[in-house]
């Protein structure tokens, strides 16, 4: 067949090239509509229960994660000229597009009592800048006493200050929202340097933007890195432009393809998907080795350049089709999963790689067709004196020291498994960026000062119409918040309860020791005040805002009240310990007969859609584990040879686990995606070996150990060639700004070349172990029959003479 498809592609090369031609213009047309993602929920299925809880939350309240906040730490925050500035700042941020409200001192609202009107006025409580210092301290003792902005907008111990900047969510999924983060990092870095005050940023807007920019840095970064490395490696192998600028005309067609993929899928880039061009290029690459060296290895033979390409399509056809079918298995049972993020990454992976076989198999001996034949310095790499030496220490090992080869693999594994009983799975919100990189330690800043930033919502159902504003709701309401301030990892919560004994310290003329929720007594005289009137209203509506930002604690019926928490990045493996904690506690206060409670949010969607990342990482291993073995018996046609074929890539998967768990590095999403990976890459490292081994071993008339050397030494070299490009190019990961990448970078790079040592010891060690079952095999299914059988027919078609 691969006969057949040689003439084929030999004899119809013009119109092939023109049509991969003009699919790849088409491509580069879809291609150039790329856009990046803004969806922070995709992780978890549309079906799950918490993800339609969370959206059931939104539809009664709005989103939640929409708070940017902005924090300093000074002693001089009521000095005239700072706060003057501060004041200023304020309201240059509240001019910025897409921001809609801001709660921060300068415009912090207190109530007054009217006793003619019998109404609470709410107004600002820094009405100007004009303010004298004297004036400033007066209103600044004034503001202590409103225990309703402690600990929210500033923490009296240490000092620190925060802005809390509501924008819209709207602005925020969408492109748009990197120009409106640069503006306000503009605004917010100009009045640190004047004031010479470190200005600390954060909430998830700022956090998701800046990591959707490094995300899309690092894919131009990475796609350059990797064309130059690559080629540069391919140099040094080849010694020829010629072979290097066909190998990246392959991969960059690849690449146009690979995105203009997530275009046609109605896809777009996400910190996963982003990686795909540079992984295309990556392995695409070894598909051209894999074709130039059997080309140039051919026509050093016997000198015939039309034969040679014939039998470089016949010969590695099949290796590269398989090899590339098991990794396109690799990635593509990812598609399996329920997580939307790891389907996108699988369906366009998976169908990539088959794309570049297709590619390379079409343009590269279309091209060499139309070339001359490649002169002697272009084939004189066949010769690696260096590599020659590496390859006969190997055959030394497996023929003359298979005990100790084995005895010390033992060992390795053993310790490996030993290492893997220490892995520990977590994930943070946080988790890809560096410690050192100021969105972290900003992150750690309001952690430390206010108990973090990310969000998490209680929704408390009544289960009747007006019952939130039943003193009974609100005393449990106020049971619940001080259950939560006196965790460690939460800020203080935010519901009606909280503006409610605003009111009544307002209502007894601002005593702080009235903050508190109204009994029977004090309701009666409170509630002809609690029908705010909007009195001195700012410009910027301020207090008209504190009303809305109260009233938004409630559904429109009054059954549903809304408690909103700021909580630190406790990480997936503490934040359900946390909620489960908690769940009998607030089962106590909120009997199940009467209320129903209901944690939900961003914090609570990230720890779930973490949980499925990592539940169907694993699942895709097996998946892929499975379907990679059916391929392999397929091929091979012996339940041995896939024994043979398995354990030396099973090995290098034990040893990085056993490395992950020995250095401290967490299963987590990002570094459960190596060994998925890794198996559908090593895996063609095996293939490669087996094939030309069942190739060659009626020439060498079915010597297994005749055979096995010369397999290591044909196969050995372009092996290597390949896994230092891999290496090479999965160490570019290594050198990224994100911890995932970073770790899916070296630990693949690791595992491959493991798997390069393994399949070149443990592998032809085990079928000289296997030797008389694999001869008795052989004889008595004709398992390795002849694959040139109709080679001669099928060359004198082309016009080639194949005696030899």
């Amino acid at each position: 067949m691969w006969q057949r498809l040689a003439g084929f592609v030999l004899k119809f090369r013009l119109p092939l090239l023109l049509l991969l031609l003009i699919a790849t213009g088409v491509m580069a047309i879809f291609a150039t509509r790329v856009e990046m993602s803004y969806d922070y929920v995709a992780t978890i299925p549309h079906d799950n229960p918490k993800f339609l809880e969370y959206q059931k939350f939104k539809e009664k309240f709005g989103g939640d994660g929409n708070m940017l906040v902005l924090g300093v730490q000074t002693d001089k925050f009521f000095q005239e000229d700072f706060f003057r500035d501060y004041m200023k700042l304020n309201q240059d941020l509240k001019k910025v597009s897409a921001v809609e409200s801001i709660l921060s001192v300068p415009v912090a609202i207190n109530l007054v009592k009217n006793d003619s009107t019998q109404k609470l006025e709410a107004g600002l409580l820094f009405k100007d800048s004009s303010y004298t210092q004297a004036q400033i301290d007066s209103l600044a003792g004034v503001f202590r006493t409103l225990l309703f902005y402690k600990d929210r907008l500033y923490n009296a111990e240490t000092g620190a200050y925060m802005m809390a900047i509501y924008v819209n969510k709207d602005v925020f999924n969408s492109p748009k929202r990197t120009a409106v983060v640069a503006e306000i990092t503009k605004l917010a870095k100009a009045f640190e340097e004047k004031h010479h005050t470190e200005v600390h940023l954060s909430g998830l807007p700022l956090i998701r933007t800046v990591m959707a920019v490094k995300v899309a840095d690092e894919l131009k970064l990475f796609l350059k890195i990797s064309f130059l490395l690559t080629g540069l490696i391919l140099f040094l192998f080849f010694r020829s432009f010629g072979a290097v600028l066909m190998s990246m005309v392959v991969v960059a067609i690849g690449v146009i393809w690979s995105v203009a993929t997530i275009v046609l899928m109605g896809y777009k880039i996400t910190l996963l998907t982003g990686l795909i061009p540079s992984l295309i290029v990556v392995i695409g690459i070894p598909n051209c080795v894999y074709f130039l060296s059997k080309y140039h290895a051919e026509y050093a033979r016997h000198g015939n350049k039309t034969k040679a390409l014939v039998r470089m399509i016949q010969r590695m056809g099949i290796v590269t089709l398989f090899t590339n079918l098991t990794a396109a298995i690799g990635f593509g049972v990812f598609c399996f999963t329920n997580s939307a993020i790891l389907k996108e990454f699988g369906v366009v992976a998976g169908l990539n790689i088959m794309f570049i076989f297709l590619i390379s198999f079409i343009f590269l001996p279309s091209v060499l067709s139309f070339l001359p034949p490649p002169k002697t310095k272009h084939i004189n790499y066949l010769e690696n004196g260096f590599l020659g030496k590496v390859l006969d220490f190997l055959i030394t090992l497996v023929f003359k020291y298979r005990k100790p080869v084995y005895l010390f693999t033992g060992i390795v594994v053993i310790g490996a498994l030993v290492g893997m009983t220490r892995l520990k799975s977590v994930g943070y919100m946080l988790d890809d960026i560096p410690k050192t990189d100021k969105l972290y330690t900003d992150l750690k800043f309001f952690e430390n000062n206010f108990k973090g930033v990310m969000p998490l919502e209680i929704a408390v159902d009544t289960k009747r119409k007006n019952g939130v504003v039943s003193l009974q709701t609100l005393n449990k309401l106020d049971e619940l918040t001080k259950l939560i301030e006196s965790q460690s990892d939460f800020a203080r919560p935010l519901s009606i309860v909280e503006g409610i004994k605003f009111a009544k310290q307002a209502y007894y003329n601002g005593d702080s020791s009235n903050y508190a929720v109204p009994n029977q007594f004090d309701l009666g005289f409170l509630a002809p005040y609690l029908r705010m009137k909007q009195a001195n209203t700012s410009a910027n509506g301020s207090a008209t805002n504190f009303s809305k930002l109260l009233s938004s604690f409630m559904d429109s019926t009054k059954q549903v009240a809304r408690v909103s928490v700021n909580m630190k990045d406790v990480g997936s493996q503490r934040l359900p310990l946390l909620m489960d904690s908690l769940a009998p506690k607030v089962t106590a206060i909120f009997d199940t007969a009467h209320y129903k409670v209901t944690f939900t949010g961003t914090s609570i969607i990230f720890q779930e859609g973490t949980r499925f990342i990592i539940n169907g990482l694993t699942e895709s291993i097996l998946l892929a584990f499975v379907l990679i073995m059916v391929c392999m018996l397929y091929l091979f046609r012996s339940w041995r040879m896939l024994l043979i074929s398995l354990i030396p890539n099973i090995i290098p998967l034990i040893v990085t686990a056993g490395v992950m768990g020995w250095i401290g590095v967490a299963l987590k999403p990002s570094t459960v995606l190596v060994f998925s990976v890794a198996l559908g890459i090593a895996i063609d490292v095996t293939i490669r070996f087996l094939v030309n081994f069942k190739q060659e071993l009626p020439r060498h008339d079915l010597d297994i150990s005749a055979t096995v050397k010369q397999t290591i030494h044909e196969t050995g070299l372009s092996i290597i060639y390949t896994s230092m490009i891999l290496f090479a190019g999965f160490m570019i990961f290594s050198f990224s700004e994100f911890g995932g990448t970073k770790a899916l970078g070296w630990l693949t790079s690791l595992t491959l070349v493991v798997a390069m040592i393994t399949n070149l010891t443990i592998l032809p060690a085990l079928l000289l172990w296997m030797e008389k079952a694999l001869l008795k095999k052989a004889r008595r299914k004709e398992l390795w029959t002849a694959l040139d059988e109709e080679q001669d027919i099928e060359m004198s078609k082309l016009g080639v003479d194949d005696s030899e």
